[in-house]
């Protein structure tokens, strides 16, 4: 039987050609590092800053890329298949939106918005087309989310009540990012990551949220990752992990409280049934399964093969609830709304 016919057109062949819009520390020093280990899926063909010596940086390390001080310039660039957006936060809707009307496949770096409601126009416009929309959460690839959650999955810790996730690194910054207007915190800096992965570990949004939004300067020695179950826990920092879990086929014993006086001597004469469970306790270094960067991969893949991004825009809508919710009645509430971004 022959396949269905459809109107889809085939999938253009060779690299993905990129045009990259912002070239500081983002697009600079991640995206053209990325994107230079992958020369036979992506090439970069064209790059924009608003900043003319980071163009002439850009043009000595890609001399075959076009070089552009204005968006608009490089949108209208037919050799341009990929946009890759690494500007400002405040930038990142109005840039998306241009790129998505001039039919351009557009790859966003978060926050993919400022606010819920500027995610909701680039959702819509994606949805409307010609363009294509791809948000980088390339967190989702971090050996340390690959792993928690496959062993979540395994069953090892049971049944999983409490997931903590934090990230304990701190300097002090005086650059856009620490900027009100600019999207400045952590919120929207590792807040995005933190909640993506706590919604992928969810299963979808959380009933309830609940947020507390301080200026602080601490740096906590707590685990980056914490899982408990029911039959044991994980933690995990800086790359090591540590697991203690009841040894398979270990049964937990069935309650026979007491209210009568324990006898002084044998087991029982101290707290519990004395009947200690066997527990296994490993220390390892967190697999390699995948980094951040392989997101390109993932990308290449939908372009190029037809295969579905993993990364969704409704998911993508789903961390800007929470992050709305978590400004809720805070003095960031309003950031950005009047300009709809």
């Amino acid at each position: 039987m022959s396949p269905r016919a459809t109107n889809r057109p085939a999938p253009a062949r060779g690299p993905v050609r990129v045009g990259l819009v912002g070239l500081g520390r983002a697009g600079w020093g991640m995206h053209c590092d990325e994107l230079d280990l992958r020369p036979d899926t992506f090439r970069l063909v064209a790059g924009c800053d608003i900043e003319g010596d980071r163009l002439e940086r850009f043009a000595g390390r890609y001399p075959q890329a076009a070089t552009y001080g204005r968006i608009e310039l490089l949108l209208a660039d037919p050799n341009v298949e990929l946009v890759a957006i690494a500007t400002r936060s405040p930038d990142h809707v109005p840039h998306a939106l241009a790129a998505l009307r001039a039919g351009k496949k557009v790859f966003l770096e978060k926050p993919v918005a400022l606010t819920l409601v500027g995610a909701g126009k680039l959702a819509a416009a994606a949805k409307a087309g010609p363009g294509a929309l791809f948000v980088r959460h390339n967190r989702r690839f971090e050996p340390a989310f690959v792993h928690v959650r496959e062993m979540i999955a395994s069953g090892v810790l049971g049944k999983v009540h409490t997931v903590q996730l934090r990230r304990n690194g701190f300097t002090f910054r005086d650059d856009w990012q620490t900027i009100r207007r600019c999207g400045g915190g952590q919120l929207l800096n590792w807040g995005p990551h933190i909640i993506d992965h706590a919604l992928q570990l969810l299963g979808g949004p959380p009933a309830n949220v609940w947020g507390d939004l301080k200026r602080i300067a601490a740096r906590g020695g707590e685990p980056e990752w914490l899982v408990l179950g029911s039959r044991g826990a994980l933690a995990c920092s800086g790359g090591a992990v540590t697991l203690r879990h009841l040894a398979p086929g270990a049964k937990v014993p069935p309650a026979r409280a007491s209210a009568a006086t324990p006898p002084m001597e044998g087991p029982y004469h101290r707290v519990g049934s004395g009947r200690e469970p066997k527990w296994i306790s490993r220390q390892y270094p967190c697999p390699a399964l995948c980094q951040p960067d392989a997101i390109w991969d993932a990308l290449y893949a939908s372009i190029r093969l037809g295969k579905r991004f993993p990364i969704t825009l409704s998911q993508s809508l789903d961390v800007m609830r929470v992050i709305a919710q978590v400004r809720k009645g805070t003095r960031f509430d309003t950031l950005g709304k009047h300009r709809g971004l």
